[in-house]
């Protein structure tokens, strides 16, 4: 078992290493696993497993929630939500930092990407705080760390991801529980930008922002309100009942449609074909993910994988915080090498069964994950943040890294706080009870 499970491990990180795409290491590990255990084909048939892995209800929320993410990224919402974030906060030293950190929290939670939100944000804010003396560096760690904060403030594709694995968790549960924990996040981004700033002399001019192209509150919060109320629908029709998670991603997909060519009339009808199409790429690859990731963990549940972590576990400590740092150090490391989407499939039927056995509700455990998970989107070699940020502020990665070493720190301890303050996600879903 040991040997066999050691020759899916290697073939794993050789793949890696070759920098093939992280689906078809998936699905080619599995594969010569199975045939290192003697499974027949017939018994293997991964094709099947694969096929199961995405014949699910919820998952059609995915696509839709892609859709409209794009749809939103096109239209103009960037630059509505940075005015709102400008005339609430763009007049306190370091206030660009602080415009930043909140315009990105609210166009990830609109959009639901983490990549959406650096690249949209970052094209517009990243030039203009280096033009106002922020450093390069600081400026791209910065959009980075607070796009991540997207993932956990509903709408959240990973959160679909993760109730799908766990099984019987409510994603409506999931989406109020990332409430609170994301704003948290946010928080303590804000907080380090606001002492890097003071402590490097970026807070010196509290006139940031020329006041003829700054509009006033109640014009800049009328602009972006309609986009906003798209997360007040999916939440507010969530829990009256009016419809589930996957048909509020096919309400948002319509609001976000009638926003952006009706109402701000930001595209034409043409412009959508174009949308469309990179919404069904995007869509094709985290499909193909699940597929291939589900065949990886039925494998490793067949394999008893799962029972054998826990034991281990339990048998080295009876601790439960002590064996909740231990999952959480365990995912950081397995967030550097692996993007987020079949890192929560692998790893949930693994380490879900201990959080249970430790008494941890199962949509607590979702957030942990995923605000764990967060911070491998910034951490290299594969962290898909820091490399799109690099790229939209023009920076090298190894100098970037060094200026997101104060967000690792502040992340980390909001990490433990969520993982050791169970009310923070859980006081909303209760609400729900």
């Amino acid at each position: 078992m040991t040997q066999e499970l050691a020759i899916m491990l290697i073939c794993f990180v050789a793949l890696l290493c070759l920098r093939v795409p992280i689906a078809f290491v998936l699905g080619v590990s599995t594969l010569v696993t199975a045939v290192a255990l003697d499974y027949d084909f017939i018994t293997l048939n991964l094709a099947r497993d694969m096929a199961n892995g995405i014949d699910s209800f919820a998952l059609l929320a995915i696509p839709f929630f892609i859709l409209a993410g794009e749809i939103m990224g096109s239209g103009g919402l960037a630059r509505r939500l940075i005015e709102l974030a400008s005339v609430m906060v763009g007049r306190l030293p370091g206030g660009l930092a602080l415009v930043n950190t909140i315009t990105c929290m609210l166009f990830g939670a609109i959009s639901g990407s983490a990549v959406a939100a650096v690249s949209s944000i970052g094209g517009t804010l990243i030039p203009e705080m280096n033009r106002k003396g922020y450093d390069r560096d600081f400026n791209i760690a910065l959009t980075a760390s607070a796009a991540t904060t997207g993932l956990l403030i509903p709408p959240s594709n990973i959160m679909i991801v993760y109730a799908l694995v766990a099984g019987n968790v409510s994603v409506a549960a999931l989406f109020f529980a990332g409430i609170l924990p994301g704003v948290v996040v946010g928080c303590c981004i804000m907080l380090v930008a606001f002492v890097i700033c003071r402590m490097k002399g970026y807070a010196k001019n509290t006139e940031e922002l020329e006041r003829p192209s700054t509009p006033s509150f109640g014009r800049a919060f009328w602009g972006a309100f309609p986009s906003l109320l798209l997360v007040i629908i999916v939440l507010g029709g969530i829990l009256g009942g009016i419809f589930t998670a996957t048909e509020a991603s096919a309400i948002a997909v319509l609001w976000a449609l009638l926003l952006t060519v009706v109402f701000y009339r930001d595209l034409r009808p043409a412009d959508l074909y174009g949308i469309i199409l990179r919404a069904a790429r995007t869509t094709a690859v985290v499909l193909f993910l699940v597929a291939c990731s589900y065949a990886m963990s039925r494998l490793l549940t067949q394999e008893q994988v799962p029972q054998q972590v826990s034991a281990a576990l339990l048998n080295l400590t009876d601790n439960p915080l002590v064996i909740l740092l231990i999952i959480n150090l365990t995912l950081l490391m397995v967030g550097v090498f692996m993007d987020m989407t079949p890192a929560v499939l692998i790893f949930t039927p693994i380490f879900l069964p201990i959080a249970l056995s430790l008494g941890i509700d199962p949509v607590h455990f979702g957030i942990i994950m995923i605000a764990n998970l967060s911070i491998g989107l910034l951490t290299p070699p594969v962290g898909t943040c820091l490399f799109v940020g690099a790229g939209v502020g023009k920076s090298d990665i190894v100098r970037v890294s060094r200026a997101m070493l104060p967000f690792y720190v502040v992340m980390f301890l909001a990490l433990l706080l969520i993982t050791f303050f169970a009310p923070l996600s859980m006081a909303l879903p209760n609400l729900l009870k």
